[in-house]
C-alpha cells in the first residue's frame, strides 16, 4: 500500500516561515535523512537529482522517531511519513511534489509463521482492504 511522504522541519525553522518554497530553497538548508540504504533515502535523492540539485545531508539515521525529534528542535529539515506528523513539526508544502512510498510485507514460505505474525498479517491484509475500499465509498 501506498505511505505518502512528507518534507518537514520545525515550526519555527525558516522554510516553515516562507510563503512558498521550492525544492531549490530546502537543498540550502541541512537535513537529516533516513539511512542511505533505505528506499525512503533513495526515493528523496533521485527527487534532488533528477531537478539537478544535491541535498545538504548533515546526518542519517534508520530511526524515524529520531530524525522526527532532530527536526522538531530545528536541527534540520527532512522527510517522514505522513503518520508521523503532528504539532511537533511542520509540513512544508512544495508545490508539484508528492512522494509516497509502497509497503507490504514478506515471510518466508519455508518457516511456520507464529500466532502473533500471523494476526499481524491479517491485521495488515484488513487495513489494506479499508484503504483500498475508501476512494470507492466516496463516489457513492
Amino acid at each position: 500500500w501506498d505511505d505518502p511522504l512528507d518534507f518537514v522541519a520545525a515550526p519555527e525553522h525558516p522554510l516553515a516561515r516562507s510563503e512558498a518554497i521550492s525544492l531549490a530553497d530546502v537543498a540550502l538548508h541541512p537535513a537529516v535523512f533516513p539511512g542511505g540504504n533505505t528506499f525512503t533515502h533513495h526515493i528523496v535523492r533521485r527527487l534532488f537529482e533528477a531537478q539537478g540539485l544535491t541535498p545538504n545531508i548533515a546526518m542519517s539515521t534508520n530511526y524515524l522517531e529520531t530524525i522526527k525529534m532532530m527536526v522538531s528542535i530545528g536541527l534540520a529539515w527532512s522527510v517522514l511519513p505522513r503518520t508521523m506528523l503532528d504539532e511537533q513539526v511542520a509540513r512544508l508544502p512544495l508545490p508539484g511534489i508528492q512522494l509516497s512510498r509502497q509497503l507490504g510485507y514478506i515471510s518466508h514460505t519455508e518457516r511456520t509463521l507464529s500466532n502473533a505474525a500471523r494476526a499481524f498479517m491479517q491485521l495488515l491484509d484488513a487495513q489494506r482492504d479499508d484503504l483500498a475500499q475508501a476512494p470507492a465509498q466516496r463516489l457513492t
